[in-house]
């Protein structure tokens, strides 16, 4: 079993406990303002909670944070950009162009990140986790700001790491995109959370 979770909680969220298989996707819904993006961050260890966590039977307290959250790569609704230039960005600006192509973008390692859209953003953060080669890949509105057509886009390539062993967990509020991506669908409520088909 590739991702464990086991009484994993923090403030707005209860115990949750569930598995995600090596090449299998989870979904997570529920309203905004419910802890999806807080369990996120505790699976990525970014925040204090309780409970345990475990990928490869590997426990989250005995994984240094900087390895920990390159197996578990998280990528945020809204990314973090640090520097002026694109390319600054990532430690290998011609593997990440070679999957521009890929998410329908265009971006030039010597762009300025205030020429990028939202919806840029969002690709080029997914290219940069996905760089990291994550055992996990955790997925905060990946589409949210996408099209129809580079939504399908980022769902394929989604799909070919999951075909390549990758597991994912995936926050959206789309239940279509939730059937199309995922075999289970954890529902988050007022914090509360309950496993169900999507």
């Amino acid at each position: 079993m590739r991702l464990q979770v086991r009484g994993l909680a923090r403030a707005g969220l209860q115990p949750v406990s569930f598995e995600v298989a090596a090449g299998d996707c989870l979904a997570v819904q529920g309203p905004s303002g419910s802890g999806k993006t807080l369990l996120l961050r505790a699976l990525a260890d970014l925040d204090p909670h309780q409970g345990e966590v475990a990928v490869d039977g590997a426990a989250c307290s005995a994984v240094p944070a900087p390895e920990w959250r390159r197996q578990v790569a998280y990528v945020p609704a809204e990314s973090g950009w640090w520097a002026e230039r694109v390319g600054a960005h990532f430690r290998d600006w011609p593997a990440a162009a070679a999957l521009l192509g890929a998410l329908h973008l265009a971006a030039q390692a010597d762009w300025p990140v205030a020429r990028l859209s939202t919806g840029e953003r969002q690709r080029l953060a997914l290219i940069r986790a996905l760089l990291l080669q994550p055992r996990v890949l955790l997925l905060d509105e990946p589409t949210a700001a996408l099209d129809g057509e580079t939504t399908a886009a980022v769902e394929r390539l989604i799909a070919e790491r999951l075909q390549a062993g990758t597991t994912a967990v995936g926050v959206t509020h789309d239940p279509a995109q939730s059937r199309r991506i995922a075999r289970r669908c954890l529902f988050i409520e007022n914090g509360h959370a309950r496993l169900d088909a999507p």
